[in-house]
């Protein structure tokens, strides 16, 4: 039969314990967890150094870490919205191995409870007033969707006017062509495409302002 080693154990709070194992996984138990198994398993997950059965390590994950890291999913997701990254990355932090983290978003995208196609058109749909449609893709990826998802929901979301919200910015900013220098015109263009707008909607946009057609 194949076994683990248990590599370390760390108490930390609310009673709680961190178990690192040769195979490159960790995982956090309760104390009360831990009281529910067997006296003679749970003084081995607790003993640095020592050997447990494949099965202990699988009934751990499958009884006690994969059903806790379901319900950490669900309420996780009640308290906002969030990407399958998003979510991936928060169970990660929470001390869930791999395996129970993917069966836990599984089970949540099962049942629609996260789906990166409607979080990304939230996310544009009421944005959209103030960021270019690049500055929302730059979001969106960081967040972790796909770039087709992405170019799907941008698709089917994103309507804005992009050289009206240049020409908002402008006005915000007090920019004044007429008695701005080489170096202000650089440093506003630079500003707005760092914002994601396209070289010529800036170009074109500023050089209304010049024309003073706003």
């Amino acid at each position: 039969m194949a076994e683990l080693q248990v590599l370390e154990v760390v108490p930390g709070e609310k009673r709680r314990v961190k178990i690192r194992f040769d195979n490159g996984e960790e995982c956090t138990l309760y104390r009360s967890e831990i009281r529910g198994l067997s006296v003679c398993e749970g003084a081995l997950l607790l003993e640095e150094g020592a050997y447990i059965p494949e099965e202990l390590y699988q009934k751990v994950l499958q009884r006690i870490l994969a059903p806790r890291a379901k319900k950490r999913a669900m309420h996780l997701l009640e308290q906002m919205d969030r990407t399958e990254r998003q979510l991936y990355e928060k169970l990660k932090q929470n001390g869930y191995p791999e395996s129970c983290i993917a069966a836990a978003v599984d089970y949540v995208k099962q049942y629609h409870y996260i789906d990166d196609l409607r979080y990304a058109r939230t996310y544009i749909r009421y944005r959209q007033q103030k960021r270019s449609r690049q500055r929302l893709k730059q979001d969106l990826m960081r967040k972790g969707v796909d770039g087709p998802t992405i170019e799907q929901a941008l698709s089917e979301e994103y309507e804005s006017d992009e050289r009206a919200m240049i020409r908002e910015l402008l006005e915000k900013k007090r920019y004044d062509p007429s008695g701005a220098d080489e170096r202000e015109k650089r440093r506003v263009c630079q500003f707005l495409l760092r914002r994601g707008y396209r070289t010529g909607d800036v170009l074109a946009v500023m050089q209304m302002a010049a024309d003073g057609e706003f």
